[in-house]
């Protein structure tokens, strides 16, 4: 039994250093897999994965709206392909990855305070480059140029 367990003290020092290597790597929050938009009017900067380490905080928009917010200022919007049931009530999500990014390819899954038991599972969609509106307006403004 003595080495299950000293096998997965071995594994977190690797796992952390895989983490800081690939953050030392990533020149930017999202990293290589970021595509630009052209020009001004067209869509914004999208891309797969984010990376852990450089999420700040997370902001749940509504049942298919989340808002990275990234160390550094940048936000990543996610818009996830179906509606996530009770995820803009409970406004509260966990994820499980077996890599140090989060990406479109992952799920997430609502956490239901009041049951005290996790909710939905639900997929999430592409990362999208965001600007909050200035304030007093509501409409979000996608940023299209990085």
């Amino acid at each position: 039994m003595a080495k299950p367990h000293l096998g997965m003290l071995l594994a977190i020092p690797l796992a952390l250093g895989a983490c800081a290597a690939t953050a030392g790597n990533s020149g930017s929050a999202s990293g290589p897999q970021s595509t630009p938009a052209a020009a001004e009017g067209t869509k914004p900067a999208t891309t797969d994965c984010i990376d852990l380490i450089r999420i700040d905080r997370s902001e749940v928009v509504d049942d298919q709206t989340i808002l990275f917010h990234m160390k550094g200022g940048k936000i990543w919007k996610n818009t996830l392909p179906y509606k996530c049931p009770r995820l803009g009530f409970e406004k509260a999500f966990s994820h499980k990855t077996s890599i140090n990014r989060l990406c479109s390819v992952d799920t997430i899954t609502v956490l239901d305070t009041s049951a005290r038991m996790p909710g939905a599972s639900c997929g999430l969609g592409k990362f999208e480059a965001y600007t909050p509106p200035p304030k007093g307006e509501k409409a979000d403004k996608p940023v299209t140029t990085e």
